[in-house]
């Protein structure tokens, strides 16, 4: 291990599903913690829902700043007296009227710039899976690959996640700052505090309550969330993690298997799980009038082998079973009354 233990960490984004899982795991390993919020309004429900892993009295010990991927402000303040960052912010790809691209970007910029001058140990960046996968689906997809952005409105969360992780790693070569990306695949799992209806489990949500006749031929390889904040965790620490891409993957799921699983394990609580597929024609079709089918439509019948050995062999990081991970996301919505 680096001499991170116990050193203050600033993680970005705190309000975010993935950072609330990281910013408990600093916590428990005994790390001082700040993170970033846009409005301060939102610190209450932070400390909230990381309560809800470390206790009330530990989650009281995070401190929370205000500071916007947009804006210059509050940035050197919030890296101020820190070891290392976690930059985990990213406009998601629903996030309503947003320029995700430009957020993407220009909060690389400001999390980096401000680390650098801070002369902070290691950054850690949030990249995405969608970064190294290729153009031939018959290839695995891996850290040696760089996906090229694909310039389309509706891949515009993919294109900000593969923009911004190539602008870190020009960054880092600029300033000399020590960098470290994860890319996660598709993430689910339970979230510490009120779900968004934006994130990635609101396809199982909407599984649940019956608000799809027909699941789509679409498929991702699932990994828990929790891995992924412990994947993190591990890139910050761990020495030989310096100046590496860590690809966080678990297993492939067809959005059928998600629908199967739910229906075994769950019984009546999955009773409005569809059982039919979509025709691929029919998601084609409604993509030119629904923005969310129109993002599906290039991956429809795709499906992507990722080789996750890297991070296993690296840092003796191992993902737990999708299937687990796909029950325990119901469970959680369940027992919220988030459905």
């Amino acid at each position: 291990m680096t001499d991170a233990q116990g050193s203050t960490v600033l993680v970005t984004g705190g309000t975010g599903y993935l950072a609330r899982w990281v910013i408990a795991g600093l916590v428990q390993r005994g790390h001082q913690v700040r993170t970033t919020v846009r409005r301060l309004e939102s610190a209450d429900s932070v400390r909230a829902a990381i309560g809800e892993r470390v206790g009330a009295d530990a989650a009281a010990s995070v401190e929370v700043v205000a500071a916007d991927l947009l804006a210059d402000d509050g940035w050197d303040a919030a890296v101020e007296g820190v070891g290392h960052v976690i930059h985990t912010a990213s406009p998601l790809g629903f996030t309503p009227g947003a320029d995700l691209v430009r957020t993407a970007r220009e909060g690389v910029r400001r999390v980096l710039g401000a680390a650098s001058r801070a002369q902070v140990e290691r950054v850690v960046f949030t990249s995405s899976g969608v970064a190294a996968v290729p153009d031939d689906p018959s290839e695995p997809a891996n850290e040696t690959v760089w996906a090229e952005p694909s310039g389309v409105a509706t891949r515009a969360y993919r294109d900000s996640k593969i923009l911004a992780e190539r602008d870190a790693w020009d960054l880092a070569a600029e300033t000399g700052l020590e960098l470290a990306t994860v890319l996660p695949t598709f993430m689910q799992g339970p979230s510490l505090g009120t779900p968004s209806r934006e994130g990635s489990i609101e396809i199982i949500r909407r599984l649940l309550a019956g608000g799809m006749p027909a699941v789509p031929n679409l498929g991702w390889d699932v990994v828990d969330v929790r891995d992924i904040a412990e994947l993190h965790i591990l890139a910050m620490t761990t020495p030989a993690a310096g100046g590496q891409r860590l690809l966080g993957s678990g297993s492939f799921l067809w959005w059928r298997d998600i629908a199967r699983i739910l229906r075994d394990a769950l019984g009546d609580d999955a009773r409005k799980v569809p059982t039919r597929t979509m025709p691929d024609a029919v998601v084609k079709l409604l993509g030119r009038v629904n923005p969310q089918m129109a993002m599906m439509r290039p991956d429809l019948s795709r499906k992507t082998t990722v080789d996750g050995s890297k991070a296993n062999t690296l840092l003796g990081w191992h993902a737990r079973p999708a299937e687990q991970t796909v029950i325990d996301t119901a469970t959680a919505l369940i027992a919220r009354n988030a459905i």
